[in-house]
């Protein structure tokens, strides 16, 4: 299985005593993700289906991924906490290649669970906002290898 986890792109700034999962996508995070998308395809990346987050930012970063996956994206509060293994389950459920969009700290958490066995090193992967880590493996905790960290910039440039 292929698994492309993706940081949602850059959102407003959360403002005092706003529900964090309502913070929007700017119009700047927006228009970068979209040309992200474009180096992506360039990339010949292609999903089956996208889990993501239902937080507002996470939903749009899902629905702008639409030229890589014409399938509606599908929405789980098992990405706005640290990985489970239902998060396992629900993510094997869906095939093969599948993407992931969520949050930080738990996309690092997730990857660090699937590649080294322990989501104690999440903070090891750099993940910008609107970066994806590729891998490639059994969704099971140490049964994936990290194909490569694609930081947006250079998603950017490819497209």
């Amino acid at each position: 299985m292929q698994l492309f986890v993706i940081r949602h792109a850059v959102a407003e700034e959360a403002a005092s005593g706003e529900d964090d999962a309502n913070r929007q996508l700017t119009d700047e995070g927006e228009k970068k993700l979209k040309k992200v998308v474009r180096g992506m395809r360039a990339l010949d990346m292609s999903f089956a289906r996208i889990l993501t987050s239902p937080w507002a930012r996470a939903m749009r970063t899902a629905e702008l991924l639409k030229p890589i996956c014409d399938k509606a994206p599908i929405a789980t509060d098992l990405l706005t906490q640290p990985p489970r293994s239902e998060l396992l389950a629900q993510i094997a459920e869906l095939g093969e290649d599948v993407a992931v969009v969520g949050h930080e700290p738990w996309l690092g958490q997730l990857v660090a669970w699937l590649a080294f066995g322990d989501t104690r090193h999440g903070e090891a992967i750099v993940f910008q906002k609107a970066g994806v880590v590729w891998m490639e493996g059994s969704v099971i905790p140490h049964g994936m290898v990290v194909r490569a960290v694609l930081p947006p910039k250079f998603l950017r440039e490819v497209g």
